[in-house]
């Protein structure tokens, strides 16, 4: 039996499916992490590939394409959809980077960055301080067993060696993508509003007292009050995490819908 033999049975639907489970280990929340070692990613998404393997290879009899050049094409397909899964999930959390990016910028932080391990970039001091919180509310809730969860479910939507590409997938991404915009401003919102009311009664405090250092005074207050206000919206916050790791799994749905 020579090698494309041996592809068109079961190794070929276990390739592919340690192609597509090695997607989310790339992009994902969490699971994509940096400060996971390569190594790590590498033997879990082979494991979780084990464990779905006997589910997956029940579906259907997968036949691998006789070209070594087309099943390279199937391999890269494969490994878009985990990727495409973990893109998603990671779209809205970076709404949190944008919202933590508002906030420096208004409560007067915006030269203050701290090196998120995660991501390897530099982020906002409140940003990383939510996105760190967003990812323990992510855990505490079992959003990483859902996500798994959406993985399996996408080869019963998606399934091996028949994904379509969709012209109205790249129009999905874009509204995700547009949604951080509008998802960012909404969490910062509160703190925004507080500090435009603090520099309006500066303002009027300049006017009414000259001789008043507003610059001495002002900067610390802001921060005080946007620090303040974030603790006073904290509990709404956890509440919107809810609302926002909901649409988070109606996304990739759509998403994967996109690809039948």
């Amino acid at each position: 039996m020579d090698f494309f033999d041996l592809l068109q049975n079961h190794a070929a639907v276990f390739l592919l499916l340690l192609t597509r489970v090695s997607g989310i280990f790339i992009m994902s929340p969490f699971f994509g992490s940096l400060s996971i070692p390569m190594y790590i990613r590498a033997g879990a998404a082979f494991i979780f590939s084990i464990v779905l393997f006997p589910v997956i290879d029940g579906f259907a009899e997968i036949e691998a394409p006789q070209s070594l050049l087309l099943y390279t094409g199937d391999v890269l397909c494969e490994l878009f959809i985990g990727w495409l899964i973990g893109l998603v999930a990671y779209i809205s959390f970076s709404a949190i980077h944008m919202a933590g990016k508002i906030m420096d910028m208004q409560v007067g932080f915006a030269i203050v960055n701290v090196m998120d391990p995660t991501s390897g970039q530099q982020i906002p001091l409140i940003g990383s301080f939510l996105y760190n919180l967003t990812l323990i509310v992510f855990l505490v809730t079992n959003g990483h067993h859902v996500l798994i969860e959406a993985l399996v479910d996408s080869f019963h939507t998606v399934p091996l060696l028949q994904m379509t590409m969709n012209p109205a997938l790249s129009e999905l991404i874009a509204g995700f993508t547009a949604s951080i915009f509008v998802t960012g401003m909404k969490i910062a919102m509160p703190v925004t509003f507080a500090i435009l009311m603090t520099n309006v009664g500066l303002g009027i405090l300049a006017r009414t007292m000259p001789q008043l250092n507003i610059f001495v005074v002002g900067i610390p207050m802001q921060i005080v009050i946007g620090l303040f206000t974030l603790m006073m919206v904290m509990p709404f916050y956890v509440i919107f995490l809810d609302v926002m790791f909901n649409e988070m799994y109606g996304n990739i749905s759509m998403a994967l819908q996109a690809l039948q």
